[in-house]
């Protein structure tokens, strides 16, 4: 970590940087320290321990925190991050259902870079919930905005594979 910015929000970004080469316990601990100087019940430190008990393999512990972060207001892309996560998370634990919701509301939101992350976790949610051939649809329209060339046609087919399942 670069000691002469020495900011929270650079702290905690370098901190990330150092997660695979930590202990999850320590790698928690440090990032801990770091946030004790935002506010208590800040949004933005909420979010950023739900992600890191998330990421050291502790998803039972997560989804409190970022519930908590949005709860308590949280903006901009974190927010974006905290609804993927959290949906992630609970269908790690076991409910789909509501990840699948979560996620399906998330839709609704303006497009930026995590919509095609939105859209891959909702596939992934809907494969749980036995729902594959719209977790297809939802994965090839995510995927059609990032192909060089039959964006359009790709698009088309992925809005129109759930109505042919529902003739059959």
């Amino acid at each position: 970590m670069d000691k002469a910015d020495t900011s929270w929000e650079a702290q905690v970004a370098a901190l990330w940087e150092t997660l695979d080469d930590q202990e999850p316990e320590a790698f928690v601990a440090q990032l801990d320290v770091v946030l004790a100087e935002l506010p208590p019940g800040s949004p933005i430190a909420l979010f950023e321990r739900g992600s890191a008990q998330d990421s050291t393999g502790h998803p039972e512990r997560a989804v409190p925190l970022y519930g908590a972060a949005l709860a308590a207001g949280l903006t901009g892309l974190r927010r974006r991050r905290a609804v993927i996560q959290m949906a992630s998370s609970l269908r790690n634990l076991g409910d789909p259902a509501r990840a699948a919701d979560m996620l399906t509301a998330e839709l609704g939101s303006a497009d930026d870079e995590l919509s095609g992350a939105v859209r891959a976790f909702l596939a992934l949610a809907l494969v749980d919930l036995g729902r594959e051939r719209e977790a297809v649809a939802v994965s090839l329209s995510a995927l059609s905005r990032y192909l060089p060339r039959y964006n359009r046609s790709l698009a088309w087919y992925a809005a129109h594979l759930t109505d042919a399942a529902d003739r059959s």
